[in-house]
């Protein structure tokens, strides 16, 4: 009985931990601008104008730290930039 209920604190444990770490880039998040919402290095936005839903985005200050495919843009309502579609 004591081995199940320490197997079961670690269980716990970890799911905490785990849900504790933000959504990873490229997930859902709920407050555009938010970087607690989001792993480290990215932000809650819109990936694109149209977006109905905000994802976390890479964080960067330029476009070389972004995928060829996607350039460097500002997050409304912050001074964070973040790595969106061209």
């Amino acid at each position: 009985m004591k081995r199940l209920a320490m197997v079961m604190l670690l269980a716990s444990a970890a799911l905490f931990g785990a849900a504790c770490g933000g959504a990873e880039i490229g997930e859902a998040c709920e407050t555009e601008g938010s970087e607690d919402e989001c792993v480290d290095g990215a932000v809650c936005a819109q990936p694109t104008l149209d977006s109905t839903e905000p994802q976390c985005l890479k964080i960067c200050t330029d476009d070389a730290q972004c995928a060829s495919t996607e350039s460097c843009n500002g997050v409304s309502g912050t001074n964070i930039k973040a790595c969106r579609p061209k």
